[in-house]
């Protein structure tokens, strides 16, 4: 079973929050489309685009042990922007009594700063992989959800973690060689496209 199952989070221009990897959804901008826009055209499944409160509903439904490992993208609107989309989102996950499900990821690290205020408990991971432990330990942030290759560059960096309680996670491995290389150092976590793969791989590398 998965740890965790990550997906992101965009606001719209009428401040609606939708789930899609890119900022553009079917060539529309998110950020610059209202939500009514947005829901008239239908996925490639016929569905609509999902909002963050049906995904977190379906996420909870007879789930009692994966994550919802929830990214917040970085805004092109700027921090107050980014600040305002963090309390929208901190609210909607304690409204559905899900903040100890959920793990919140964002590239932006003013977004992680405001959950924080806004929820001393929660569990952040930061993505850019421009900051070392010391200074996530400093702001508060609970773990390192970095591109793989930021940690086989400065592999120091795994050590500092442990040595600081920070959880590790690594972005995004498919490569068995990469699979290899984390489980070797016990990675708390690592984000990968080819779970199947990576649980064969765990196992074998705990003598299963």
């Amino acid at each position: 079973q998965c740890s965790g199952s990550e997906f992101d989070v965009w606001m719209t221009a009428d401040d609606s929050l939708v789930i899609n990897h890119d900022p553009d959804y079917k060539g529309i901008k998110i950020e610059k489309a209202t939500f009514h826009e947005l829901r008239k055209i239908p996925l490639s499944n016929g569905e609509n685009i999902p909002t963050l409160r049906e995904y977190l509903q379906s996420g909870k439904q007879g789930n009692k042990a994966t994550r919802l490992v929830l990214e917040i993208k970085p805004s092109a609107g700027g921090k107050e922007r980014g600040s305002r989309i963090a309390e929208k989102v901190v609210a909607m996950v304690r409204e559905l009594h899900l903040e100890s499900m959920v793990y919140y990821i964002s590239f932006d690290f003013n977004v992680l700063l405001r959950i924080r205020e806004l929820n001393p408990k929660a569990h952040l991971q930061y993505l850019e992989g421009n900051k070392s432990p010391d200074e996530l330990s400093a702001a508060g942030i609970s773990g390192l959800d970095f591109h793989y290759s930021v940690f086989q560059k400065k592999p120091q960096w795994v050590d500092s973690a442990r040595m600081l309680k920070l959880q590790l996670n690594a972005w995004t491995v498919n490569d068995t060689t990469l699979m290899d290389w984390f489980l070797d150092r016990q990675f708390d976590f690592i984000t990968t496209n080819e779970p199947e793969i990576l649980l064969k791989r765990f196992y074998k590398s705990q003598g299963k």
